[in-house]
């Protein structure tokens, strides 16, 4: 199957690396990794995430449709709000990772809500396929398509925002959606991200997409490559990597994003996460920096005295820090930081250590 291409590919083809993600063919550098992490952690950078998804619904029963289909509290968003959420299955388990705008102007409930590269056909099945057998009154429309999507992130970030559109990013709060304009072309703003620094997440038309990225021609150009770096830093989950329903199948609890279930809320897998809630999980997600030459890769068994106890789902030497680190699964009794753990690099067990994450804090 041919890999799609995001709006911006013919702008980027003679200066960019791309690779394959999620059945797109997407920048993975510009220049350097390095220089791309650097340039979001001590000034401004762009990326083309055109990859993720949008899918739109909206309609009388908007609300609760998107109610039973994630895992936070819909009902506590005003409009203009956005809320990281998990979609999971019956059993609990995270089928994926998502942001849900509640979209200002309109007095219709209409929501926004980003599933990651190559899921969006099968979330708007999904949520196709609940609606007609709840009998619900909504649209579901997926517009991936449709739109383009730039994330300006790094600590100058808010100025270069400030300079290129009509909104004062200062006046926008985190994790808020507003109307705006880039260089002439209507967008949406968001001040969300998945880097851990300041900075906003754009969608307009792909037809507009040449605008809006050249409007912050100042800022460096970035690819999954930093991408990825950044969000490791953190301790941020990648979906199909850190979880997926087949290959690394966990709970909200398991992964760490237990915060973003409401049990009071009726969404599917709530009775399976409301057990595993009252008894903890087994296995958790946790940092780990290596504490020895060698650099943790997914896939790489995580160890004590020799036996497996765990595993690791992302690693990388980080450039910020300047050490290799590493995020896994390990039994909840070996969760807390400071316990030593090894992990086999190349047939050799390297020392490791728990840590808490992030492993880089920003402000």
């Amino acid at each position: 199957m041919a890999l799609r291409k995001p709006p911006l590919y013919d702008l980027h083809a003679d200066r960019a690396t791309f690779t394959d993600f999620g059945g797109w063919e997407m920048p993975v550098e510009f220049d350097s990794i390095r220089t791309e992490h650097a340039a979001v952690r001590d000034s401004v950078g762009i990326f083309d995430v055109s990859h993720m998804g949008e899918v739109v619904v909206s309609g009388p029963d908007a609300t609760e449709l998107m109610q039973r289909l994630v895992t936070a509290d819909m009902t506590a968003l005003d409009t203009g709000d956005a809320q990281y959420a998990a979609i999971t299955d019956e059993s609990g388990i995270i089928l994926d990772d998502t942001i849900v705008y509640r979209l200002p102007g309109s007095a219709a409930d209409r929501y926004l809500f980003v599933p990651n590269a190559g899921h969006d056909e099968e979330a708007y099945d999904r949520w196709v396929a609940h609606r007609d057998e709840w009998g619900l009154d909504a649209e579901v429309r997926n517009e991936t398509d449709a739109w383009a999507m730039v994330a300006v992130q790094g600590p100058d970030a808010p100025d270069a925002v400030g300079d290129a559109t009509t909104t004062d990013p200062d006046a926008l709060a985190r994790n808020e959606v507003v109307e705006s304009e880039v260089d002439g072309a209507e967008s949406w703003i968001a001040r969300t991200g998945y880097t851990g620094e300041d900075g906003v997440e754009i969608l307009c038309p792909t037809a507009d997409a040449e605008t809006v990225w050249s409007a912050f021609e100042g800022c460096q150009p970035c690819g999954l490559g930093s991408r990825d770096t950044l969000r490791t830093e953190m301790g941020f989950l990648l979906s199909g990597q850190d979880f997926d329903p087949e290959d690394e199948p966990r709970t909200p609890y398991e992964a760490g994003i237990g915060w973003a279930v409401d049990l009071g809320t009726d969404f599917v897998g709530r009775d399976a996460l409301t057990a595993v809630a009252e008894a903890g999980p087994e296995d958790v997600f946790v940092g780990l920096t290596l504490t020895e030459r060698g650099i943790a890769r997914h896939g790489h068994d995580i160890t004590v005295d020799g036996d497996v106890v765990g595993h690791v789902t992302s690693g990388t030497m980080s450039p910020t820090l300047g050490e290799p680190i590493a995020l896994g699964y390990v039994p909840a009794s070996l969760s807390e930081p400071g316990t030593a753990v090894s992990v086999v690099v190349r047939g050799d067990e390297k020392r490791a250590e728990v840590v808490s994450t992030p492993f880089v804090r920003t402000e």
